[in-house]
């Protein structure tokens, strides 16, 4: 009897491979078009990246914490036939983040406080007469923003005439010397104060990479930071995580924990055109030795671990000899830190930034690779915006020092007891933000410490060499050069999440997942899809 023999079902099924927003996303998207869906997941709780982690009364967001892009999350919450406004509790951070600069001496750091719509006020403080040029930079990141919505990240990119659209076509002068141009360069040539240009460019760490390596088209995320602003899902992410769940479960979808895919099952394709895949998918094969059958498999984990373990070589559009020209992105050293009393120092996302800003990059991304001292890093205190998610009269801190994509770096552990090279970093990113935010006592006012390491995202997530974002957004890594979301050789077999296009972030894996529906329809074209007529009207703000 065949995988697919073994379900009395005749509706088409689907089997979703992951249970990160991806992979929850693409499963109530796939629902909504009359799949019967399971969703397999190897760890014992969904979430992927954007999982939870609670202790002692905190609660800690362990992977992404900017809500970025909310008309992203808006559009799926209709596409689903919710809002975004029914199934979060959604807050604007004012400041939407904090900035340390590394201090000339010992002592605490000098700060900027960036607020969204007011960043002139902020940057004149520092670069007297910079007004006109963050003018200048917010409207070319705003007609990047919108063309990249409107051409690019809702494309499958299956067909390329439709980059020839009039509109692509006009922009093309401004887009090819932005594709050409490092986000560095392109900042340097507009701003000269140091501080300046590390806000501008931070951007390029959401997106897996340095600016020294980003396009500088990838200047329209100062759009999204410094005009529509950061917002913040009371509760934490977990609470979108938990969102995306119901919309998975009202349609029907089936979830699976603690359950680990070990082969995707195909066959030789019978029917249909000549060209094409010679294999159709039929299901996959679990680790516990049973099988789903399937019409279609999504692959929402890390597109390396789907390729090269649960497919044969010779099946495999993207083998390991590819991997090896490809750039993983950074590694991090998460730490996770309950703190007794108030940290008022601290903003809800506060970022410090070393004043040697290219060897720093250079340590993480570069030939010689190696944990940078000091190091960079972002620090979310969660708590100052939601009491909730620490105890009364404490603090909850997550703290992010992107490494290199290494698991020899080790894995981390609970109060201390991680690899010690880990442990270390750990320490030192402790250290620095006692010195720098003026908290000098914050080691002894821990009352709870995790860490995490490049070998747990390894062992946890199959992220390629222990990357903690997916492939870099390098030029030869974005748009239709990166990983494509559908097997060449075998028919109904789909990708969606950070591996593949469009990326990296939460907004662009929710994006994927409609990427997944527009492969199945057939659809080429360049927009998002129709929200279907059952979805509620939007809240006016």
């Amino acid at each position: 009897m065949t995988a697919r023999e073994s379900t009395p079902d005749h509706r088409r099924r689907a089997v979703v491979i992951g249970a990160g927003i991806a992979g929850l996303a693409s499963a109530a998207l796939l629902a909504r078009e009359g799949y019967a869906v399971e969703v397999v997941e190897q760890q014992h709780h969904v979430g992927g990246r954007a999982a939870t982690w609670q202790q002692d009364g905190f609660t800690f967001d362990l992977g992404p914490s900017w809500y970025l892009m909310p008309e992203v999350f808006d559009h799926f919450f209709r596409m689903c036939g919710t809002t975004a406004e029914a199934e979060l509790d959604l807050e604007r951070l004012d400041p939407a983040y904090r900035v340390l600069f590394e201090p000339a001496v010992a002592g605490p750091a000098p700060r900027v406080d960036v607020r969204t719509g007011a960043a002139h006020e902020a940057f004149e403080a520092l670069e007297p007469g910079s007004s006109t040029r963050l003018d200048a930079h917010l409207t070319s990141a705003r007609e990047a923003y919108d063309l990249a919505v409107r051409h690019f990240l809702y494309s499958t990119f299956e067909r390329p005439t439709h980059l020839l659209d009039r509109e692509v076509l006009r922009h093309v002068p401004r887009l090819a010397p932005l594709l050409g141009t490092s986000l560095e360069r392109l900042v340097a040539r507009r701003f000269t104060d140091p501080r300046i240009r590390q806000i501008l460019g931070y951007p390029a760490v959401f997106l897996g990479t340095s600016p020294e390596r980003a396009p500088s088209l990838y200047h329209l995320m100062s759009h999204a930071d410094l005009e529509v602003g950061v917002l913040y899902p009371r509760g934490g992410f977990g609470s979108v995580i938990d969102a995306v769940l119901r919309c998975a479960t009202r349609a029907g979808v089936q979830v699976r924990t603690g359950t680990r895919v070990t082969r995707v099952l195909t066959a030789p394709r019978t029917g249909g055109p000549r060209r094409g895949p010679a294999e159709q998918v039929v299901g996959v094969e679990l680790d516990d030795g049973g099988r789903l059958s399937a019409d279609v498999v999504v692959g929402a984990g890390d597109l390396h671990d789907l390729e090269t373990r649960l497919l044969p070589e010779r099946l495999a559009t993207y083998p390991a000899p590819w991997w090896e020209r490809r750039d993983p992105g950074p590694g991090a050293v998460l730490v996770h830190l309950g703190v007794r009393g108030r940290v008022p120092q601290l903003a809800h996302h506060t970022m410090l930034f070393t004043r040697d800003w290219r060897t720093n990059f250079d340590a993480i991304f570069g030939d010689d690779r190696h944990v940078p001292d000091p190091a960079s890093m972002y620090v979310c205190t969660p708590s100052r915006t939601d009491p909730s998610v620490a105890p009364p009269e404490h603090e909850t801190m997550f703290v992010l020092v992107p490494v290199p994509a290494d698991p020899s770096i080790g894995a981390g552990g609970l109060a201390g007891s991680g690899d010690p090279a880990v442990e270390r970093v750990a320490d030192a990113a402790v250290a620095t933000i006692a010195q720098w935010a003026g908290v000098p006592d914050l080691a002894e006012r821990t009352v709870v410490r995790r860490t995490v390491g490049p070998a747990d995202f390894a062992r946890d997530l199959s992220a390629w060499r222990g990357g903690a974002l997916g492939p870099a957004h390098t030029l030869r890594q974005s748009a239709f050069f990166r990983g494509r979301n559908t097997s060449r050789h075998v028919a109904g077999l789909v990708y969606a999440g950070g591996s593949t296009i469009p990326g990296i972030g939460l907004p662009m894996c929710l994006i994927s997942a409609e990427l997944v529906v527009k492969r199945l329809r057939g659809d080429t074209s360049a927009g998002a899809l129709e929200e279907p007529a059952d979805h509620p009207e939007p809240v006016a703000p």
